[in-house]
């Protein structure tokens, strides 16, 4: 066991953001919602000290954003069950090695699966469960892994769900109970939940059309939080050393990138819980998330000692925080790099097409009838596909209309044995 009593001294602090700052943040995030059609949206930076929040718009019709509103955060909630992990790590109550079937006493359980490689997404496990009304356990039992462990990242939902099955069994509360008293309310964030009354409404790209949360209890650790920007910046500050629940040695391997972890087209490298953006001289720590028409993101500079977090409730929400970073400099944010080819299009050859498989999701590359290829997801067909000699591939976006970075194959030209699509392996089936 680690003493908690070692805290971080980050080396130097970004200026503390002043009246007139959060003046011209406020301006900026009110623009780009509206040009990004986001109904509501809030950010907070802490910097030097100091908080600044700004918000705009509405949370849900006839209701003003303010600064308490909760906004479903999705994925990010993936921090806080992988943070929680860790202080139960830094107290000697989960070992990062150990087989997981021997902490929860189930043999049937594969002895390579580890907290390690569940946090860092690289356990080899499907993205979601086959059946999310069903037991977890029984769930990864029966499925069938996209990789050996610890050979290659592949995003993972359904293995969070069994983080949340370790922090059940080794605290002896539910997961919401243990995240609220363990975690959340020594931050002074009052939980919130998905389906607790009150949250913001998500919407879709349109901006109009209210869309309800649906998210199965299985998947709680992997979704299942509503925060405000404020709350998320009080997440960020505990990989910051505030307030102290990790100590020094287990948030450095929580930080660190995770060897052989290369989460193609979501971060430049993966952690234990937090993707890293930007090179080792520039390096944020940080996740995105997006629950039904919502779209969130945290990013934590250590060597500024800055949180920067957005909540936006419409499906713009993305391409509104691309804009944001742009437009913030002075925060040394790392950009938004799509991982576009290196190299010339090249003919697809007939050894690529075929169908590959992530757990429940089938992806199927297909000639499109007009003497091209086009990627079928479960039936959502995304047209142009047009594949380069580096192994990338690009679809047309409908609801854009441009040709969009959309994945990569796996293996020589003509050999694809998987594709990688939004962090997720899919192999050939």
């Amino acid at each position: 066991m680690h003493s908690r009593k070692e805290r971080f001294d980050p080396p130097r602090q970004r200026p503390a953001p002043g009246a007139g700052n959060a003046e011209r943040l406020a301006a900026v995030l009110a623009r780009l919602a509206v040009r990004h059609r986001v109904p509501g949206a809030q950010v907070a930076v802490w910097s030097g000290g100091e908080t600044a929040m700004v918000q705009t718009g509405v949370e849900s019709r006839g209701r003003p954003m303010r600064e308490s509103s909760r906004v479903p955060i999705g994925s990010i909630t993936k921090v806080a069950t992988a943070t929680l992990a860790m202080v139960l790590v830094s107290d000697g109550d989960l070992e990062l090695d150990q087989p997981v079937g021997e902490i929860l006493g189930d043999p049937g359980l594969p002895a390579s699966l580890t907290l390690r490689g569940l946090l860092s997404h690289t356990s080899g496990l499907p993205s979601d469960p086959a059946d999310a009304a069903g037991n977890c356990r029984r769930e990864v039992r029966s499925a069938e892994f996209v990789c050996e462990p610890g050979t290659a990242f592949s995003y993972s939902n359904l293995g969070y769900a069994l983080v949340g099955q370790l922090i059940e069994d080794v605290t002896g509360m539910g997961w919401r109970q243990a995240v609220e008293s363990i975690l959340l309310r020594p931050l002074d964030i009052e939980p919130v939940y998905v389906d607790s009354p009150g949250v913001a409404t998500g919407h879709a790209r349109d901006g109009e059309r209210p869309l309800a949360q649906v998210l199965p209890p299985m998947l709680d650790p992997a979704g299942a939080l509503a925060l405000s920007a404020r709350d998320l910046v009080a997440l960020g500050r505990v990989h910051l050393g505030k307030p102290g629940l990790l100590d020094v040695v287990t948030a450095s391997d929580l930080h660190r990138p995770v060897p052989g972890a290369e989460p193609f087209g979501l971060a430049d490298g993966w952690g234990l819980g937090l993707a890293c953006f930007g090179d080792e001289e520039s390096r944020w720590l940080g996740h995105d998330g997006t629950a039904d028409g919502t779209s969130c993101h945290l990013r934590i500079d250590q060597a500024g000692a800055c949180v920067l977090a957005l909540t936006a409730n419409g499906a713009g929400g993305t391409d509104l925080w691309h804009d944001l970073v742009g437009e913030l400099p002075e925060f040394g944010l790392p950009p938004h790099r799509v991982q576009v080819a290196e190299s010339c299009p090249i003919p697809l050859p007939e050894g690529d097409f075929g169908s590959f498989r992530n757990g429940a999701i089938g992806y199927t590359v297909r000639p499109d009838g007009l003497g091209g290829a086009c990627l079928d997801v479960d039936g959502d067909v995304f047209p142009e596909l047009t594949r380069y000699a580096d192994g990338t591939f690009t679809v047309r976006d409908p609801a854009t209309g441009r040709a969009t970075p959309c994945g990569r194959f796996r293996g020589e030209p003509g050999a694809a044995a998987a594709v990688e699509i939004g962090g997720r392996l899919a192999r050939r089936c």
